[in-house]
């Protein structure tokens, strides 16, 4: 075990005992990626699996190779026009050639990956807010379809656009293969921009420095155990910063290989069904996951020697204690957690591998960071109070990882206060400054004046032996303002309602008022583009059965059907009622509603 490595608290201030411009070899996304290729030109960066089918040869590419065509991606950018402060937005998965295209943007100005399962206003919205002058997007492909949404795209043509797959790559090879320009890198400099804030609403961009990018990417790898042997299959899109920079750019800094899972990443079915095979052909040492990904390998049969795998890094939503464990006994593989977001280049706090996992834990910090857990009163942080040991609140943190702000400053209040970056998570520092994380701030359900955690209610569900996965989320109610709803997905092959499930639960919630007041059984949760659980989504749903149970009990002659969207932060109720208008039956459905406080339209066709 090499003392390199993070095992507590006491390694990490050690380590912040050296100069932090001894303590990092480079500072900028371009240097560590430089510094690596000069170490191991001829290691491999990526194993690319074009499909899912173990007999299909892999594509592999060098660090010396992906070097040069980082210098190719970024001379071509800057003869179309891009200098350090113009964008070049890409929208394709996480394949060699998007990292052509996301490295070099970094070097001849800024890189702005955008969801490419986003409806075309707003990718167009995105576009126009980060004065992208080249587009790099995904060409004609079976799989993948970007390109025809790209061509609903309001505003491109005024843009270069360039097909990864066609003319990017024929383009990449008339360029040569030393940077043709100095291109001023500093810890300072905007490297990227990522968007943010869900899929609705306005854009939202996170300006990334080289400084922010290069300190999360290259400390992770002290917390990881990873050297330039280890081998980590990365099937996370390079929009997010999981993909980006967790998973992506930690292993490039160090001369580590990732392995890139087809043009669909996690979601290829044929590459799920063999995945442990691919784990033992490809030599994996480690995987990149979310719980999500962690629940669904849980019940993957292990058909392959897997005994090199070591480790599965999860984040993106609180690990669920349960499935660690289970997911530690189906596989024999250690889970460890991480704690990240986009407006600290992917990390916060880590769990170190060569330390016991702690259950419900985040990890440790990163070095020559500070994080702290403050009061939440009046909906807003205490930022001159900070929480004891062990006492709930939001997490704030401060260090190099964290960003100067949005593009729009104007929506930095709330998130960037007084130096700090208040997360939105809810959380408690333990007494050897592990962090907890329990929910969200904003997930944070009001039953009258009684705060009720969701985290703590889904950690009960979850220990029950049918349930895989569990949200919990708000409910509209007259008296209470809003109580709990449980929303579960069982494991393959149980059976059991919701019913049954809130009998035999309920009692384990934590407190009583916690408990929830309906529990729906899912074929599925609603998943984000990476495997988070979309909780807006279930909110939604959750007002729609409640709005739908108080109007067929106040008028149960009537046919009439209740459909809800979001809104902001809430959303909004359209019920169809089949006939005539009726003015006496649309009142009295609306007292049915009394005080529910939801925005409801009625609609008599």
């Amino acid at each position: 075990m090499s003392s390199a490595y993070f095992q507590g608290l006491a390694d990490i201030e050690a380590l912040e005992r050296t100069p932090y411009e001894e303590a990092i070899p480079a500072r900028t996304t371009y240097g560590l990626i430089a510094r690596a290729a000069q170490r191991y030109a001829d290691r491999i960066a990526f194993t690319y699996l074009p499909d899912g089918e173990l007999a299909t040869a892999p594509l592999r590419t060098s660090y010396r190779e992906l070097l040069a065509n980082i210098h190719r991606a970024a001379n071509l950018f800057r003869r179309l026009g891009v200098g350090p402060q113009d964008a070049v937005a890409i929208l394709a998965p996480n394949i060699p050639s998007t990292h052509y295209a996301l490295w070099g943007a970094q070097v001849a100005g800024r890189a702005c990956p955008i969801n490419f399962m986003l409806q075309p206003d707003h990718i167009g919205a995105l576009l126009e807010a980060s004065g992208a002058k080249v587009v790099v997007a995904l060409g004609p492909c079976a799989e993948l379809d970007v390109w025809s949404t790209l061509q609903k795209v309001p505003g491109l043509g005024s843009r270069t656009v360039l097909a990864i797959g066609g003319n990017f790559e024929q383009q990449l090879a008339g360029e040569s293969d030393v940077l043709g320009f100095d291109p001023q890198l500093a810890p300072d400099r905007v490297a990227a921009l990522f968007h943010t804030g869900g899929t609705t609403g306005a854009p939202k961009l996170v300006q990334h420095t080289h400084g922010n990018e290069a300190h999360s990417s290259w400390f992770a790898h002290r917390f990881y155990g990873f050297d330039e042997y280890t081998v980590e299959v990365n099937g996370f899109p390079l929009f997010h910063v999981a993909g980006a920079f967790v998973y992506g750019l930690a292993l490039l800094a160090i001369g580590a290989r990732q392995v890139l899972p087809t043009v669909t990443g996690m979601r290829n079915a044929a590459f799920l069904r063999s995945y442990w095979k691919f784990c033992e052909s490809e030599h994996v040492t480690a995987l990149a996951c979310v719980p999500t990904i962690l629940a669904g390998l849980s019940n993957l049969p292990v058909d392959a020697d897997i005994s090199r795998v070591r480790v599965a890094y999860t984040g993106g939503s609180p690990l669920p204690t349960e499935l660690a464990a289970r997911f530690e006994q189906a596989t024999g593989i250690a889970v460890r957690n991480i704690l990240g977001m986009t407006e600290c280049a992917g990390l916060v706090s880590i769990e170190p591998f060569h330390a016991p996992r702690v259950p419900g834990s985040a990890g440790l910090r990163l070095p020559y960071t500070r994080v702290r857990v403050v009061p939440w009163r009046d909906g807003r942080v205490q930022l001159a109070e900070r929480c004891a040991a062990g006492e709930t609140g939001v997490v704030v943190l401060r260090g190099p990882n964290v960003s100067p702000g949005y593009t729009d400053a104007a929506r930095n209040a709330g998130m960037f206060e007084e130096g700090w970056l208040v997360s939105g998570d809810l959380g408690h520092l333990d007494a050897q400054g592990y962090l907890h994380v329990t929910g969200r701030a904003k997930d944070v359900i009001i039953r009258g004046s009684h705060n009720i955690d969701p985290g703590l209610v889904e950690d009960a569900f979850l220990a029950h032996p049918s349930v895989a996965m569990c949200a919990v989320v708000s409910e509209p109610d007259a008296h209470s303002g809003e109580v709990p709803a449980a929303f579960v997905m069982l494991k393959p092959g149980a059976l059991a309602s919701g019913e049954t499930l809130l009998a035999e639960v309920g009692p384990r919630v934590y407190e009583r008022p916690a408990v929830p007041k309906r529990v729906v059984v899912l074929d599925a949760l609603p998943l984000t583009a990476v495997g988070k659980v979309y909780k807006p989504a279930l909110r939604v749903r959750a007002v729609e059965l409640k709005l739908q149970e108080l109007l067929s009990a106040a008028a149960p002659e009537v046919d009439l059907r209740v459909s809800a969207t979001e809104k902001g932060a809430g959303c909004v109720a359209e019920v169809v009622v089949q006939g005539e208008r009726d003015a006496k039956l649309e009142q009295k459905l609306r007292d049915a509603l009394g005080a529910i406080a939801v925005e409801t339209r009625f609609t008599f066709q």
